[in-house]
């Protein structure tokens, strides 16, 4: 039995996941790391903890679904003080330090990073990749779709897909990137790649990549309609990293994408 320990416990995924692990066949709750209170029901046995050190001394995988400088602890954890068990992150909204800290802590232990652990999601970053380059010519236009409490944005999903839109086209995201209209800006440039939010009510998740042409259009739609399809797919995701060498993987790894 998998032991699993949870950062991000008292999140709307947090608590998806203590609901899937008591029903999973090959995993278990084993720890929940908590800042301030725990109201939800866990199993009796399980560690709650505030000390990174002891969240992953209590567990064989962690799975992140947590905010930035909650993962900044736990990779902290990893790369000063020796921590060597394998992170499943879906946390988003990183900055470059943060980024960094990843990455150093990928060649020391296996880290499963994914802005989303939708399995659709996976196989809609591949589709994108293999349109983009096949139809380069297109406008690339990217619109994400979440409920009102999402805090960051785009969405870390959006802006996935759209690293794949340009890197199928070789170009560099950060200057091509387009989030915001308006005004009299002129003409859509050639390379340019939009990716848009949108905010309201309760969407879990609705992403839309469109490539557009004179004549014709094609657009890819991606839509969570429950939460725990991200809890279920960073469960899997778990089972597979424990088996793997110390790197950085991505959810099309563990799929074999």
């Amino acid at each position: 039995m998998l032991n699993v320990g949870i950062l991000g416990s008292t999140g709307r995924v947090g608590s998806l996941l203590i609901d899937d692990l008591e029903l999973d066949n090959e995993a278990k709750l084993s720890a929940c790391y908590v800042s301030s209170k725990l109201t939800k029901s866990i199993p009796e046995n399980t560690v709650v903890t505030n000390e990174m050190k002891i969240l992953l001394d209590s567990c064989d995988v962690v799975i992140d679904f947590s905010v930035p400088v909650a993962t900044q602890s736990l990779l902290e954890e990893v790369v000063e003080n020796g921590g060597n068990k394998p992170l499943v992150i879906a946390t988003t909204g990183f900055n470059k330090h943060q980024q960094n800290l990843l990455i150093e802590a990928s060649k020391k232990v296996p880290i499963l990073y994914a802005t989303n652990m939708s399995l659709g999601v996976a196989v809609l970053n591949k589709l994108v990749t293999l349109a983009s380059k096949a139809l380069k010519e297109f406008d690339c236009e990217i619109v994400e779709q979440h409920h009102r409490h999402k805090i960051d944005s785009p969405s870390g999903t959006a802006l996935t897909l759209a690293e794949h839109a340009a890197r199928a086209r070789d170009l560099d995201l950060d200057k091509v990137r387009v989030s915001g209209r308006d005004g009299e800006i002129g003409a859509r440039t050639k390379d340019e790649i939009g990716v848009m939010s949108l905010r309201g009510g309760d969407i879990v998740g609705r992403h839309t990549v469109g490539l557009y042409n004179d004549g014709e259009f094609i657009e890819l739609h991606h839509t969570a309609t429950a939460r725990n399809t991200f809890s279920k797919g960073a469960i899997k995701a778990a089972k597979w990293l424990v088996n793997q060498e110390p790197g950085l993987y991505s959810i099309n790894d563990c799929l074999g994408l």
